[in-house]
């Protein structure tokens, strides 16, 4: 899977006009706030997910106009394929010239893997950001994935919203009972595939951060849960489920929210069986993230069989060349963007095409 052409109007700060990458590396570099990271946002939204800044759509349109376009070719399962994204009143997608009732229409066909400076909150963020790590890159594994994820977000809306109003009459027990059976079993699909793919994941993210650490430390991840997940069925995680909610149910009363669920489960990330978050260096949590990064685009390639894209932002500074040479030796047969300052020692390692910004204008060198 590769960009063949990104074009942009109306797009951030970024001047109309497109970009044609090369199929390897390509460095894009300029000074700060010239439109950089920019690129690769508009490339990550054809994933059919949001922001990975986190911004608003509305946001995504320049100061200057009323709505932007974006429009991407890329070659994909073996043919050329192309999707537009319109951002006006609304967002819509039309893919290969045919209009889209959703957006999310785009996930699993065009596939990208993202690292920027703000991902180190992975390692020492909320756990809020790991889960969201998690069902992001199994979306683009598994498309149907999402329906799952917004039916237990429904449900958990639902349940939240008669514990607000604080009655404890029949009614609202025969309610809560209805809706603790929902959300049991929502909840008890939700883990059993962020389970699924941490199995795939772990030893893929601990191989890789032996490379980069030289071998002198391990990386290990393990999913905390509220219940018991070792050899279980669908049924009885969901059964585990329901007893915790009917349990908790007088705190949750209480309180006014879900205190038992999958919305309350961590990624634990540990370095020679310590905590990352609470321990490692900013180095260690890095080399975690980028550990992380390379090990969801390389489960993403086993399962669907395409080489997800590489959008790097700025994931080159504070490492040695050492771990500079070990990311870009596991990279080199993939479409790589990868922004930075400096394109000189990158360039030297890579010989891929190099593209200069400034002022939101992309100049090919």
């Amino acid at each position: 899977m590769f960009i063949r052409r990104l074009s942009f109007s109306g797009f951030r700060n970024l001047k109309e006009g497109d970009l044609s990458p090369g199929q390897g590396v390509n460095i894009l570099y300029g000074d700060n706030a010239q439109g950089k990271t920019n690129l690769l946002e508009a490339c990550w939204l054809f994933t059919g997910g949001k922001s990975f800044r986190g911004a608003k759509d509305r946001e995504c349109v320049s100061l200057s106009a009323d709505e932007a376009t974006l429009s991407l070719q890329f070659e994909a399962q073996e043919r050329e394929q192309e999707a537009t994204l319109h951002f006006g009143m609304r967002k819509a997608l039309t893919l290969n010239g045919v209009p889209q009732r959703a957006v999310s229409a785009i996930t699993g066909r065009f596939c990208a893997v993202v690292f920027c400076p703000t991902h180190l909150q992975l390692i020492s963020g909320a756990p809020d950001g790991r889960r969201r790590f998690m069902d992001a890159a199994y979306c683009q594994v598994r498309p149907g994935y999402a329906g799952v994820m917004r039916d237990y977000q429904r449900v958990l809306t639902q349940r939240n919203a008669l514990l607000k109003m604080h009655r404890d009459d029949d009614l609202t027990k025969t309610q809560l009972d209805i809706w603790d059976a929902r959300m049991a079993e929502a909840a008890a699909k939700v883990t059993l595939a962020r389970l699924a793919y941490l199995k795939k994941l772990a030893p893929l993210a601990t191989a890789f951060y032996d490379g980069l650490s030289g071998g002198r430390e391990q990386l290990t991840l393990s999913l905390s849960t509220q219940v018991e997940t070792a050899g279980v069925t669908l049924g009885e995680l969901a059964a585990q489920y329901r007893a915790l909610l009917q349990k908790s149910r007088a705190v949750d009363m209480a309180v006014g929210f879900s205190t038992v669920g999958a919305h309350r489960e961590d990624l634990c990330l540990d370095i020679n069986a310590v905590s990352a978050g609470k321990y490692a260096s900013q180095g260690q949590q890095r080399s975690a993230v980028l550990a992380l990064k390379l090990s969801e685009a390389t489960l993403l390639k086993e399962i669907s069989g395409e080489q997800p894209v590489a959008l790097l932002d700025d994931v080159m500074s504070e490492l040695d060349v050492a771990r500079q040479d070990y990311i870009l030796n596991h990279i080199g047969d993939w479409q790589v963007l990868i922004t930075c300052c400096d394109p000189v020692a990158i360039e030297r390692q890579t010989g891929g095409k190099v593209f200069h910004i400034q002022n939101g204008e992309i100049t090919e060198k």
